[in-house]
């Protein structure tokens, strides 16, 4: 049996978007370290005068959505 089947739906869609959100988040800071070849670089181009809430909310929006449609796929598609 699916171990995902006896698990809320809540749960699994918050467990889904917590990953979500610390792989994402790493992975774009990274990048932009990367691109900018500069911790400094990348705080002032990520974290500056109000960007960091467009950087939240895209970051919560994608991890929203993911987590939603794993959970229901998890819990209601797979068998």
């Amino acid at each position: 049996m699916n171990q995902y089947k006896e698990q809320s739906f809540f749960s699994l869609a918050l467990r889904f978007g917590l990953i979500m959100i610390v792989i994402v988040s790493v992975l774009e800071i990274g990048f932009s370290i990367l691109k900018n070849l500069s911790f400094s670089i990348m705080i002032e181009h990520v974290f500056s005068d109000g960007k960091w809430k467009f950087f939240i909310k895209k970051l919560v929006g994608l991890s929203v959505i993911y987590g939603v449609f794993m959970a229901g796929y998890y819990k209601f598609i797979k068998k």
